[in-house]
Formats: structure tokens, C-alpha cells, sequence
């Protein structure tokens, strides 16, 4: 065994370090970064925890008071209670939408493309998903997607009003008898040589473009006979009350007879506007159009109004981050041993269980690694909550860092309350960071 090298002293010459550098000159080459760490990381942080212990002019200690009146304001506890909401649900719901992507592309020939159409959000910025979003959820169901889809889907089950916001002519024998339905003041007579005429106005022309003229109902034996139509002559000249030649008349609504408050009776009329109604129950009895001749068309479900503006955004969220997710789970899950799967299904168990006892477990440390990161990065969700919420809904889907960005450069600004909002939040991503890199340190002792 050879002696180790002397000094000129007659010491022992110190090893190398691993680099193989002096440590000043691993100094020199760090101090740039130290010095932007201290620059844009550690002076804001000890200037936030400053700042957030004087008032809004910045002149007044007031110690903890900013952290007081951040738990006692109403919408600052609304945006921490939508924070919870996004903390919870959206890394879950992304994860688990990851994971089912990457176990069920994994057998499919086109399982690559999938993956590339699912992950292709992640290339949008959140200002550009928070456009196209504000546009999907649009009210109208011409502009919005998923309204589209919906008044599709309900009007497939739901037959819609025929003449929507139809009402009858002034003065004529209908009245409103509530709840949008019109009823005449007086009673049908069988013995009435006349027919039970009811016209009508305020129809839409799209409405009546093909529809028939209307005619005048002929007396039936056994009936009480009468016409529907649109009262009203294009370029003027007609007679109020009166079926003139070019009318259009109103086909498919229903005509009910009503006694007592009781429908006794009820037909629809045809195409050319007429309708019959047994004499010996409809005699006696007043006309009403009921309001689902009138109801307005439906018009789908406010996507972004103060009740499901969260989830709504959420959704958004989910929309760009799962095939993150995606795409890490299958990295994970291209590592997992094919023999333990195989040997699971010759010993008879089903694809079930081989993905809840086998594949699952396998893959903990990968789900950990997506949850832990989608949960640091909604804590700071900011930008597609300030873009898709509209101005009425935004105090109801407010979160913590959009709180800050008003407290501190909106309209009431309070630097000191913006300041400890921020502090806050830097609370509240510790744990998370904390757990994030213990599992680190001890992935690198495996």
C-alpha cells in the first residue's frame, strides 16, 4: 500500500474535492445565481412578511391586523374556500383522468395519437385556454359549444314550444290567466252558429315562413269548431280579429276547454289552424291556450353564473393538465414489471383487480408526483379564473391569488392586506413542498 503524498512541510497533501475545483471557484461560478435568488426570490419574500404588517399607506404598524381582517372579510373567505374546492377536487380529478388515459391507451394501436391530442392543451398558454373557454361556456347556444350540445341533448327529449312569445290581439276575448296560459272571458256555446276564433300576434316570421293560410272552421255536427292564427296582414290593410285571405294560420298548438278549473277537453290544430272539440264536454266551457304554446325556447345552462362558475373553470383546468397527468402516468407505467401482470392474470385474476392491487400500487410514487405538483400549481391558479368568470360571477369563483392581484393593484388597493394574502399563500405551498421533497430524499437513499 502506497504512502500518501507529503508537503513540503512534511504533511499530508488534502484529497481533491469531487469536482475537482477549489471551493472559491465554485463560488465565483454560484454567486450569479445566488444573487437572482436573492433578488427575485428572498428580498420579496422578507419584503411581502414587511409590507403585510403596515397598513395600506404603508406608514401605519398594525402588527397582525392585515391577517385579522383577511379571515373576517366575506370574500376573501369565499376565495379560500374556492381554493380548498380546487385543491381538492381538480388534482384528483386530473390524476385520475391521467391515469385511466395512460392504463387504457396503453392497448390500442392508436394509443400515441391519443396521447398527442390529449397532452396538445398543454402547449396553450392559460391566457389562450381562458378565451377559447369563455367562448365554450358563451350563454347563447349559436356561440357556446357546450350550450350547443345541451339544447341539443334537451330538445331531443323535450318537444319545444311551437310559437314561442306569441300573446293574443289587444282586446280580443283572451286574457292572461297566469303562468303564461291565456283563457277567454266567455263561455263556448255548441248552438253557436259562429266558431270559436282565436287570433293571435307577436309571432315570429320564422315561425309562420311555411306555414299554411288559415282557413275558416266549418261547422261540425257534435263540435265546437274554431281557428288559431296569426292576426296580422303584411303591408297593412287588415281586418283586426278577422281571417283575411293571406294570413298565416298557427298549426300544432293545443286548445283546451276548461270548466271548473278542470281541462274537459283538448285538441290541437291543424295545419291550416282549425280545431274541434267535442260539443257535449266543451260546451259551456272557456278556451285557454296553455303556456307551453309560448314558453320561450330553453336556452341551455348558465356555465359561468355564480353557481357553477368553479366547477366550470375547474373543467377548463382538467381540460389542460390531464394529459400532463397522462403523459407521466404512462412514463411510470412503461417501468412496471410485464411478469407481475401476467402472472396476476394466469392465477385467474380479472383486468379489475390486476389494476386495483397490482398496477395501482406500482404506480403510487408517480401518482404522488402528479398530485403533489397539479396541487402547488392550483394553489397559485390565477389566470383562467380572471379571464372565463365574468364580472358577476367573479366574487363567486375569487381565489386566493386573485385576491391578491385586486387587494394590491385593483380598484380599493391595500397593499398591506394584498402583502399578507401573499404571505398566506406562501403558508399555505410549504406543506405541500415540504412533502414534495421528503419524498425526494427518499427516492435518492433507494
Amino acid at each position: 500500500m502506497s504512502a500518501l503524498p507529503a508537503t513540503a512541510a512534511g504533511g499530508v497533501r488534502k484529497r481533491p474535492s469531487v469536482l475537482g475545483t477549489r471551493r472559491w471557484v465554485a463560488a465565483v461560478f454560484l454567486l450569479p445565481a445566488l444573487v437572482l435568488l436573492g433578488a427575485l426570490v428572498v428580498y420579496p419574500i422578507a419584503f411581502s412578511v414587511y409590507r403585510s404588517l403596515f397598513d395600506a399607506s404603508g406608514n401605519g404598524f398594525v402588527g397582525l391586523g392585515n391577517y385579522g381582517a383577511m379571515f373576517s372579510d366575506d370574500t376573501i373567505r369565499t376565495a379560500l374556500k374556492n381554493n380548498v374546492i380546487w385543491v381538492v377536487v381538480a388534482p384528483a380529478v386530473s390524476t385520475a383522468l391521467g391515469l385511466i388515459f395512460a392504463v387504457l391507451t396503453e392497448r390500442v394501436r392508436w394509443g400515441t395519437a391519443f396521447k398527442l391530442v390529449v397532452f396538445m392543451p398543454m402547449a396553450i398558454s392559460m391566457l389562450a385556454a381562458g378565451i377559447i373557454f369563455r367562448l365554450v361556456y358563451d350563454q347563447d347556444p349559436q356561440r357556446g359549444v357546450a350550450n350547443a350540445v345541451w339544447v341539443g341533448v334537451h330538445d331531443t327529449f323535450a318537444e319545444p314550444a311551437p310559437f314561442p312569445g306569441a300573446t293574443p290581439r289587444p282586446n280580443a276575448d283572451l286574457r292572461p290567466s297566469g303562468g303564461g296560459s291565456f283563457t277567454t272571458r266567455s263561455a263556448v256555446r255548441a248552438r253557436a252558429a259562429a266558431s270559436a276564433n282565436l287570433p293571435l300576434v307577436a309571432v315570429r316570421q320564422d315561425d309562420v315562413r311555411d306555414a299554411e293560410r288559415a282557413a275558416v272552421a266549418r261547422p261540425r255536427p257534435g263540435k265546437i269548431t274554431g281557428t288559431v292564427w296569426l292576426d296580422f296582414t303584411r303591408g297593412g290593410g287588415g281586418r283586426p280579429n278577422v281571417i283575411d285571405g293571406n294570413e298565416k294560420a298557427l298549426a300544432g298548438l293545443t286548445v283546451q276547454a276548461v270548466k271548473g278549473g278542470q281541462v274537459v277537453a283538448s285538441a290541437t290544430t291543424a295545419a291550416d289552424g282549425t280545431y274541434a272539440l267535442p260539443a257535449d264536454k266543451a260546451d259551456g266551457a272557456r278556451l285557454r291556450l296553455p303556456a307551453a304554446n309560448f314558453a320561450a325556447p330553453y336556452n341551455g345552462v348558465d356555465w359561468v353564473g355564480p353557481t357553477l362558475v368553479t366547477p366550470a373553470i375547474i373543467g377548463s383546468y382538467v381540460w389542460m393538465w390531464a394529459g400532463f397527468a397522462m403523459v407521466l402516468i404512462a412514463a411510470g407505467l412503461a417501468a412496471v414489471p410485464r411478469e407481475l401482470l401476467e402472472a396476476a392474470r394466469v392465477d385467474g385474476a380479472g383486468e379489475w383487480q390486476v389494476f386495483r392491487r397490482i398496477t395501482v400500487p406500482l404506480l403510487a410514487p408517480v401518482l404522488v408526483v402528479v398530485l403533489v405538483t397539479l396541487m402547488i400549481n392550483v394553489l397559485k391558479i390565477f389566470d383562467l379564473v380572471y379571464i372565463i368568470a365574468p364580472g358577476s360571477s367573479l366574487r363567486s369563483a375569487n381565489v386566493l391569488a386573485l385576491q391578491l392581484f385586486q387587494s394590491s393593484f385593483g380598484t380599493d388597493v391595500d397593499e398591506g392586506l394584498g402583502s399578507a394574502i401573499a404571505v398566506f399563500l406562501l403558508l399555505l405551498v410549504l406543506p405541500v413542498m415540504y412533502v414534495n421533497l421528503r419524498r425526494i430524499q427518499k427516492e435518492r437513499r433507494r
